[in-house]
């Protein structure tokens, strides 16, 4: 369709949306959702709160992790469901007809079939995450959200986005719109000053956290605080001290949105009930798990880039407080993520590291080359021929307690485990 997989800019998009008859215009209110780590998890709070108010949401969601379907949530009275496989083939049919031939890239033709099979459902709100980037990303032709929301910025993509962090922030920021509210996580003070300024002048009312809003952890529970007042909610379910953070941000969205009325309670359940696959998700049993080490614990998380390693080595440290395991990461990345950087998180923890490639992409890291990035570490590395392999190598070493494996590095690794486990993402 493109001689090129990723190829930034709206050209090929704008023209698509026309074709279709600008069915981006005729969406319920967007919330349009930026940010390097953290999106998915923000927009499934925002969903499950949502919901949990009795709203009707669409979610566009990527890169999926076992089949494309999870990219498209359709909304409905009582919750929303994945689109099933023939609407999905009608609209991404449709939308090849339309573009007739025309270049044009993977994401930006499913971008215009979530635009056009949302068109066809009526909903309360459609929650739409940025593919790469925001400025240039196929989904920022919606012209009018009802919200911006960036959570995290970090060092991702730089082949793409620049080699410093206030490009990658100007970059996000772009999807910024004239005089629509602007809901921003914690940031570094350099990408908190691009963000600033690209709200000024968008005159776009900015809600900060650490400066509009807080959130705080107090006995476990999650504390939220705003001009409006103070909320006692209990702790997110989604594992880690980040997922408080993701919440938060969820939270000070639609409390910075008159639209939508939510009551506490539906505010306490939407963070109870959250779903996010393979983000510090806890593999509890499966064909997979039963290959690992008798007793152990099997932990699966996509992080692919420094911060990511870093939140996931936190939750992995308050792991530690609480029951002390020997610490093993299996890991696999693409070939384009800074490994050493990614790996460091885990240098305080561990120094067993076992190196898998991951199946099926081209793109995918030599394990050869992932651990001599663990070994300029100091850890201790081998190589397996995937997942399997590297829980049976485990399963025949002699622990005097079962050991606690994270497996990480890339969301197409993780949808790979998920699959090899019998897990499909609802």
């Amino acid at each position: 369709m493109h001689p090129r997989r990723i190829d930034l800019g709206l050209q090929r998009m704008q023209r698509l949306v026309e074709r279709l008859g600008h069915p981006e215009r005729k969406l319920p209110p967007v919330v349009h959702v930026a940010g390097t780590n953290g999106k998915g998890s923000t927009i499934a709070y925002l969903r499950a709160i949502l919901e949990a108010a009795g709203h009707r949401v669409h979610v566009y969601t990527s890169p999926y992790l076992v089949r494309i379907n999870e990219c498209y949530r359709l909304g409905g009275a009582g919750g929303g469901t994945l689109v099933e496989d023939d609407e999905l083939r009608r609209v991404l049919e449709h939308c090849e007809r339309v573009n007739a031939g025309e270049p044009i890239t993977i994401f930006e033709i499913e971008t215009a079939a979530a635009f056009h099979l949302f068109a066809q459902h009526a909903a309360d709100a459609v929650l739409l995450e940025v593919g790469l980037g925001g400025r240039l990303d196929a989904t920022n032709v919606i012209e009018t959200p009802l919200a911006s929301v960036i959570s995290p910025i970090g060092m991702d993509h730089t082949e793409f986005l620049g080699d410093e962090l206030a490009k990658i922030a100007r970059e996000k920021a772009g999807i910024i719109k004239p005089n629509v509210p602007v809901i921003c996580a914690e940031q570094t003070a350099e990408a908190a000053a691009v963000i600033e300024q690209s709200a000024r002048r968008m005159h776009a009312p900015l809600h900060a956290a650490g400066q509009d809003w807080h959130v705080n952890v107090e006995r476990g529970r999650l504390v939220y605080q705003d001009d409006r007042g103070l909320m006692d909610l209990v702790a997110p379910r989604l594992f880690g001290r980040h997922q408080f953070d993701n919440a938060g941000l969820a939270i000070a969205t639609l409390r910075a949105l008159p639209s939508f009325r939510i009551e506490p309670s539906a505010f306490e359940a939407g963070i109870v009930n959250a779903e996010w696959p393979a983000r510090m998700q806890r593999l509890a049993s499966g064909p997979l798990v039963e290959q690992g080490p008798g007793g152990c614990e099997i932990w699966l998380d996509g992080g692919h880039n420094a911060d990511g390693g870093r939140v996931a080595a936190t939750a992995l440290g308050d792991l530690e407080e609480r029951v002390s395991r020997p610490l093993v990461v299996i890991v696999g990345m693409m070939a384009n993520k800074d490994a050493g950087s990614f790996l460091a998180n885990f240098a305080g923890l561990t120094r067993h590291i076992v190196a898998v490639t991951i199946p099926d992409r081209e793109n995918a890291m030599p394990p050869d080359r992932l651990a001599d990035a663990a070994r300029a570490l100091g850890m201790r590395v081998e190589n397996a021929a995937g997942v399997e392999a590297a829980l049976r190598s485990l399963a025949r070493l002699a622990y005097e307690v079962p050991p606690r494996i994270l497996i990480t590095g890339s969301l197409y690794l993780a949808g790979h485990v998920l699959s090899l486990n019998g897990v499909l993402p609802r």
